[in-house]
């Protein structure tokens, strides 16, 4: 999807409708601007999130939550102490 908008005053976008709707974004939701390569990437910290847990989930050992065995690692060095 490739849309036109234009740089309104104190330097505000308007992001149209259909791509708010696209991305299920509503006012007040918290958005990453990315400067990359000479672009602008927008995107949901709900998405930055998700693709934050997907990276670390690659490197992970465990199949449940990294924090729950993080957890249960302390609990066992802490008996061993």
């Amino acid at each position: 999807m490739e849309l036109r908008t234009h740089l309104g005053s104190n330097g505000r976008i308007v992001i149209p409708a259909s791509v708010r709707r696209a991305l299920g974004i509503e006012e007040g939701d918290e958005l990453i601007l990315v400067v990359e390569d000479g672009e602008i990437r927008l995107r949901t910290a709900k998405e930055a999130v998700r693709k934050a847990q997907e990276l670390v989930r690659r490197y992970s050992r465990s199949e449940g939550s990294l924090a729950d065995s993080l957890v249960a690692e302390r609990r066992e060095e802490a008996t061993r102490a």
